[in-house]
């Protein structure tokens, strides 16, 4: 490895944890700052068309959602089994399971995505598209079935990288794509010159591009400098016994993730009774979510390779003390990221709203639930650290405990009782509660020792 390469990777096992944690963690907010950018852009090119191609799109999301969440979960399983091998300095192993996730990832996907394509005219209408709409789904979806299995190359990738504590180099690959894809979306869009204008279509096709650019950016990273990833086949037994293993972390993770979108729906639905204005508050209050926890998304994809490392090492010390400090570090941050929004609520409320019964909806909706934020930091960091100690099913265990025992049912139980002010109230108890469950859950393993050794993975 080069002294250019070396400067990417961070000693996961002997630096200190703090530093650690704080470097690998900045180049992941870079990265997922840029690729959230441009996604805006991209819906801002379409929604350029008109309604109907946007609505279109729009449909799309929760099909898309799905087969990245099941991505993701993929590639949750991939860095705790590789980094786990890493901390144990077996590195032979580690590339076999490297291998073996870039292929099954991409045969799961490519299945799905079959499937998907088959039967696009049922499924959309089942979601509610017209008839009108499913050419222009057929579209965007036709190109992006197709696309989606090279997407799942730089997810999976990017997963092993961060294993072996480079975050810089996946932020950079993210961005880069991200960056592609905002320069084609025009171009193929609306067209220039030479290139003629193709609509939903060109934007698909501006996205399937910089996936292969992305695709072919990661494999160089792997397989030729950092040698994480065989070029050739390997053996079907050595796959087979990979393949338990990653999803023996992944499918647990997917499901979890799949539970969110699930929640979300329910959460609008409850609050639909109070009419459209608290709908588009809560939409909006949506979107500040996922912006005023990006920190906390980052560190939840930068400290599962942390724990995972030491866990294969046998450094529970270390462990503990990362997931310490990461939680201190999460409730004073979201408690300046709380007051920030406070101060900017009323820009925030006449930015997005014209109507002054969003503004204020949208205001309640700053006052309180936000406040938990750093609450839901420590459910979000502790169910990744479970996956990254190799115990899936206690992490989605939790996850449904957190949606639909507290957090879902105190915000119904509130807005009963109290009305929509009540629905906010009761959905920060749930979170309150669940950052005591969640807390207590980890941190009694590290006065019982109670690792559990069947978890480790045996060398092949």
């Amino acid at each position: 490895m080069t002294d250019n390469e070396n400067k990417h990777q961070i000693d996961l096992l002997r630096d200190p944890v703090a530093k650690t944690l704080k470097d690998m963690t900045i180049p992941m907010i870079y990265g997922m700052i840029l690729l959230m950018t441009f996604n805006l852009v991209d819906t801002f090119f379409v929604g350029l068309l008109g309604t109907q191609p946007l609505a279109a799109v729009s449909f799309t999301f929760p099909i898309t959602f799905t087969v990245i969440s099941l991505a993701i979960g993929l590639g949750i399983g991939t860095s705790a089994v590789i980094a786990k091998y890493l901390g144990a300095n077996d590195k032979e192993a580690a590339k076999d399971s490297a291998t073996s996730a870039m292929y099954l990832a991409a045969a799961i996907v490519a299945i799905i995505s079959a499937v998907g394509y088959y039967y696009t005219d049922e499924i959309f209408l089942l979601l509610g598209a017209s008839e009108e709409l499913l050419p222009l789904i057929h579209d965007y979806m036709d190109i992006w079935y197709l696309g989606s299995v090279f997407l799942i190359g730089p997810m999976i990738g990017n997963a092993v990288l961060r294993a072996s504590g480079d975050t810089r180099t996946p932020s950079i690959i993210m961005g880069s794509a991200g960056l592609i894809n905002a320069i084609l979306d025009p171009l193929f869009i609306f067209g220039l010159g030479p290139v003629p204008a193709m609509g939903v279509k060109g934007a698909a096709i501006a996205t399937l591009i910089s996936w292969l650019f992305a695709l072919a950016f990661v494999l160089h990273i792997l397989v030729n400098k950092r040698k994480l990833v065989h070029a050739c086949l390997i053996p079907l037994k050595t796959f087979n016994a990979a393949c338990q293993r990653i999803l023996h972390i992944g499918l647990p993770a997917a499901g979890a993730n799949m539970l969110t979108p699930i929640a979300a729906a329910i959460m609008t639905a409850i609050i639909a009774k109070y009419g459209e204005p608290a709908v588009a508050a809560f939409g909006v209050g949506s979107r500040i979510e996922s912006i005023a926890s990006l920190v906390v998304l980052a560190m939840s994809m930068t400290l599962p390779p942390f724990i995972s490392q030491n866990f294969g090492a046998g450094n529970m010390e270390r462990v503990e003390q990362a997931y310490r400090t990461s939680i201190k570090f999460v409730m004073v941050w979201q408690v300046l990221i709380y007051a920030v929004l406070i101060l900017a609520s009323p820009f925030i409320a006449d930015a997005f709203s014209q109507e002054q019964e969003v503004a204020d909806l949208i205001k309640l909706f700053i006052y309180t639930l936000p406040l938990g934020y750093g609450l839901q930091g420590i459910i979000i960091l502790t169910n990744s650290s479970f996956n990254a100690l190799h115990k899936p099913m206690v992490a989605l265990v939790l996850s449904v405990i957190r949606l639909f025992v507290c957090y879902v049912p105190l915000a119904y139980l509130g807005s009963k009782f109290y009305g929509i002010e009540g629905f906010f109230i009761g959905a920060l108890c749930g979170n309150l509660v669940m950052a005591f469950i969640s807390y207590y859950s980890f941190t009694r393993q590290f006065s019982d020792r109670d690792v559990d050794a069947d978890a480790e993975p045996q060398s092949t």
